[in-house]
């Protein structure tokens, strides 16, 4: 008697037991994701080398903030495609971006069909190293102005991404 009384104690705290967070796949979803305050369209516009980013954008060497005269913004994305005989050639991708308020776009992948959100969740007051990320957790990058240096903001960005629920075991540095 006394072991099926266990084990009904043991199945109704399970039962209670709260569900395990969803996860997206790099970020802790049921943690609040933050975007900065510091907003400057002119500092935050141009090149941005991939400093730090998930298994999945290997290839991905730079992001450049377009931003339009007349209203249309837009992301260009760089990648880097090897042939199996070590010649390289890089591709760029403009990516349309719809404003989803200060430091907040939803990205339109240029072959249709996919969007992306981008957000920029810190950027360093000199607009040097930023950290993007985005809510449903599916990529991350830390991004700087120079393909090298910067280690201490490097580090900051990347305590900013941990503190909004990325993983940063699984990021790969540059």
């Amino acid at each position: 008697m006394r072991i099926w009384w266990s084990l009904a104690c043991v199945a109704l705290i399970s039962a209670c037991a709260a569900p395990k967070a969803p996860t997206g796949l790099y970020r802790d979803t049921q943690t609040p994701l933050t975007y900065t305050t510091r907003s400057d369209a002119n500092r935050l516009a141009g090149d941005w080398h991939v400093r730090g980013h998930y298994p999945g954008d290997e290839a991905l060497l730079t992001v450049s903030y377009l931003r339009s005269r007349h209203g249309q913004e837009a992301f260009k994305l760089i990648t880097r495609h090897c042939a199996d005989n070590g010649a390289c050639t890089d591709i760029a991708a403009l990516w349309r971006a719809k404003a989803l308020g200060p430091n907040r776009w939803r990205l339109a992948d240029p072959q249709g069909g996919k969007t992306r959100d981008l957000w920029v969740i810190w950027v360093d007051e000199g607009y040097r190293t930023a950290a993007i990320g985005a809510p449903d957790g599916g990529y991350g990058w830390v991004l700087g102005r120079r393909a090298t240096g910067g280690a201490d903001r490097i580090t900051a960005a990347r305590e900013i991404l941990d503190f909004n629920g990325y993983a940063i075991g699984a990021m790969i540095l540059r």
